[in-house]
């Protein structure tokens, strides 16, 4: 059971560095100031994001804002190695080993300014992961207060009991949408809920505003009628769709937009009726239900 309160709706800062906004350091600090204002609390980070560059730029910002530490919770991953010139691997792997675990977390933690991560997280399974080692080092974390909930993301059911054996885990981090609905269908949100694992959704919004493809075209002449019933956005509505989910989903959202981040907790105070929550699955599968 996890120790961490995160927010109903958690900001991503993948897209806040260089790899996409390249936000400067007031500009990010305006952005860490606009999603507490707005009721969003918890900030979700990898050690790779911005090929290792972004947390060291949220640190910055955060730092200079001089907020509170206990006022927001810090969620990061670790575990990608890419290929950067920020670091010496000559091809893209994974690696959870004792010791890189401890360091990445050590890292992340100088590059945050801060002494704990709220959540930690193992980024994407990798098949040579020892379950008795990654359960050593996440003790230890544990123990010397520098991870207050552990975790994983883009794991399987079978994945995760393979760690929760030997350690507990508190949240999975998967890809969950209107358009990307498999974990509520192959067991994974079915596992999480007997398990007392929380899952976090990335990319909630799916490819509806990405791809212009024929599931797209349904979802979007239907969300054209909800947003007149609701008189909300259509990704509030597609958010709303992800919460109202027994497994209690969190959705990550990476907007910098400041109306559309102003917008997201509405998501959490819709009630969206079934039929129209079935609608969505329905024009997203282009067919009903069985």
């Amino acid at each position: 059971m996890s120790k961490t309160k995160l927010s109903p709706i958690v900001a991503g800062v993948m897209n806040w560095g260089i790899w996409d906004k390249n936000l400067n350091t007031k500009e990010m600090e305006n952005m860490i100031n606009i999603c507490l204002e707005n009721k969003i609390t918890s900030f979700d980070h990898a050690d790779i994001y911005g090929d290792y560059t972004t947390e060291s730029d949220f640190g910055k910002a955060f730092a200079s804002s001089k907020i509170a530490r206990e006022k927001i919770q810090l969620i990061s991953k670790c575990g990608i190695q890419m290929v950067t010139e920020n670091r010496k691997n000559t091809i893209k792997h994974y690696d959870y080993s004792k010791n890189h675990i401890i360091w990445s977390v050590e890292n992340s933690l100088k590059n945050l300014h801060t002494d704990y991560l709220d959540v930690f997280l193992l980024h994407r399974p990798s098949p040579l992961m020892q379950a008795d080692e990654i359960a050593e080092a996440v003790l230890k974390l544990k123990s010397d207060g520098k991870v207050i909930d552990f975790g994983l993301s883009n794991f399987t059911s079978s994945q995760t009991e393979l760690i929760r054996q030997k350690t507990e885990i508190s949240y999975n981090q998967v890809q969950f949408s209107a358009t990307n609905f498999e974990p509520m269908l192959d067991g994974s949100f079915d596992y999480m809920q007997t398990n007392n694992i929380r899952p976090m959704s990335w990319n909630p919004l799916g490819c509806v505003f990405r791809e212009d493809i024929p599931q797209t075209h349904r979802l979007k002449k239907l969300l054209a009628t909800l947003v007149s019933k609701y008189h909300l956005g259509s990704d509030t509505i597609l958010l709303s769709w992800i919460l109202k989910h027994p497994a209690k989903v969190i959705p990550i959202a990476g907007t910098v937009n400041v109306a559309r981040i102003q917008a997201l907790m509405k998501a959490v105070e819709l009630e969206l009726e079934k039929e129209d929550w079935f609608a969505i699955w329905s024009e997203s599968m282009g067919k009903n239900v069985p």
